[in-house]
């Protein structure tokens, strides 16, 4: 496959740092927030969200992450998926703005399960969904409310983010499949 980079890690950095002052301002400040990551990607995002908003603040903003494997519309059809963990901070989501993260938003069907995992989870007074990468394709009314960027793109396309604490470089590449490599709705190889 041949790949583009899009992103490097000073655009990702900068993204994540506007990401955070629109999450406070939104917000009124950091009061009652917490950041919940949808793993892989999503968790390391969390992590670093609440870093700058810390920083901005001079306050902690908890974050953990919510596995969402259980609660996937697909598991009929890729049954085998490694379970992850749920992390929630203690104070739990009740009552509280829940900020979920990820990396990339494409059908939505990702953010549906994990709205779906959170209800199990507790009853948060809102939810707001923030993304590195918007990539359009939507299958379900699901939007972001905080976009690091927004990168139109076919659906034969795959759009792959790499961050340092899990592929040792922060990068957001564009690749299209060679001939004959199957592509299944998640914008995944099929059979990868």
């Amino acid at each position: 496959m041949a790949a583009r980079t899009v992103l490097e890690a000073p655009q990702i950095q900068r993204v994540l740092t506007r990401i955070a002052h629109e999450v406070i301002e939104h917000n009124r400040g950091a009061e009652g927030l917490v950041l919940l990551g949808v793993p892989r990607r999503g968790v390391p995002l969390a992590q670093r969200l609440a870093g700058r908003i810390a920083d901005v603040e001079g306050t902690e903003v908890p974050w953990g992450a919510l596995d969402i494997t259980m609660y996937r519309d697909d598991l009929r059809s890729h049954p085998v998926r490694a379970l992850e963990r749920t992390e929630i901070p203690e104070g739990g989501v009740d009552g509280r703005t829940v900020v979920l993260v990820d990396d990339v938003l494409y059908s939505g069907r990702t953010i549906r399960a994990a709205l779906d995992a959170l209800q199990d989870v507790g009853r948060p007074r809102a939810v707001r969904l923030a993304v590195l990468v918007d990539r359009g394709h939507r299958e379900l009314p699901i939007r972001a409310d905080h976009v690091g960027k927004n990168l139109p793109t076919s659906s034969g396309e795959r759009v792959d983010v790499l961050l340092r604490e899990l592929d040792g470089v922060d990068e957001v590449r564009i690749s299209k499949p060679d001939a004959g490599t199957a592509i299944d709705g998640s914008g995944d190889e099929a059979g990868a």
